[in-house]
């Protein structure tokens, strides 16, 4: 049997997202015979330090990560009181696959709170630019660009943002899917 390792992955530190410990996860995950997880809270790598450690303890491998997100614009742009909401920003997946995705990782993370904090932290696609070496990215869950784009203004428009973050991440870049039983995943998923 092939090995599954979680890669989308909500603590208690998802604020109003997630409410799993870091301990239980770990629990799960051995109980279960799984040799790695992934931690991707909302906005925060607050889990890392505590997950590293605990995991490590059961012999599990950790994969460092977080669902950023990102702004539709620039993540400066403070200007239009009324768009601070759900609507106006994505969420984006980024894992960490080696020293320097961690390092550009809390780089992103810390950024998102000094330079985009606006309703929630954020990034954009110039710090991503910037700082995408050494990390990996998937077309993420419904509130990703892409799945916005694909239910908002068409396959054909979704396809040339597809291609952006391809061209950027490369062999890094991954379609994620997701199977919750709503409509509107199955449309992105197809």
């Amino acid at each position: 049997m092939p090995e599954y390792t979680h890669l989308h992955v909500h603590t208690q530190y998802s604020l109003l997202d997630g409410a799993a410990s870091v301990e239980n996860l770990l629990e799960t995950v051995k109980k279960n015979g799984m040799k790695s997880l992934a931690v991707t809270d909302h906005g925060n790598m607050f889990a890392i330090p505590q997950f590293v450690f605990a995991a490590k303890k059961k012999e599990i491998t950790p994969i460092i990560g977080c669902e950023f997100y990102l702004a539709r614009g620039a993540r400066s742009d403070k200007s239009k009181r009324e768009e601070a909401d759900e609507k106006n920003i994505f969420h984006q997946l980024l894992l960490a696959k080696n020293k320097t995705g961690y390092k550009n990782l809390s780089k992103l993370s810390s950024l998102s709170y000094i330079e985009g904090y606006y309703y929630k932290p954020r990034i954009d696609k110039e710090l991503l630019t910037q700082y995408h070496e050494g990390l990996i990215a998937t077309t993420c869950c419904l509130a990703s660009e892409i799945n916005q784009t694909i239910l908002h203004r068409g396959e054909a428009e979704a396809e040339k943002l597809f291609q952006w973050w391809l061209d950027l991440f490369g062999e890094d870049y991954y379609i994620e899917l997701q199977r919750h039983g709503i409509p509107e995943q199955n449309q992105c998923n197809e």
